[in-house]
């Protein structure tokens, strides 16, 4: 999943990069520590994500990388 202004929320992100159907899915799997970052649970759907950060849900994962 590309960027181009440097950062993304999570909650974005795991839209964009198709892991969830909805923002309102991403509040329900982030809140039930479902989601990690570089390999740690995250709680906060509002997270700044950065070029090179790995996201993880449910086996599937993605990286953010620059447009």
């Amino acid at each position: 999943m590309a960027i181009t202004d440097g950062t993304i929320r999570l909650g974005q992100f795991l839209k964009l990069a198709g892991l969830i159907e909805s923002g309102a899915d991403a509040k329900a799997v982030i809140a039930n520590g479902l989601v990690s970052v570089n390999g740690e649970v995250e709680h906060r759907r509002g997270r700044k994500l950065q070029v090179g950060d790995e996201v993880s849900i449910a086996g599937r994962t993605a990286v953010v990388t620059s447009g």
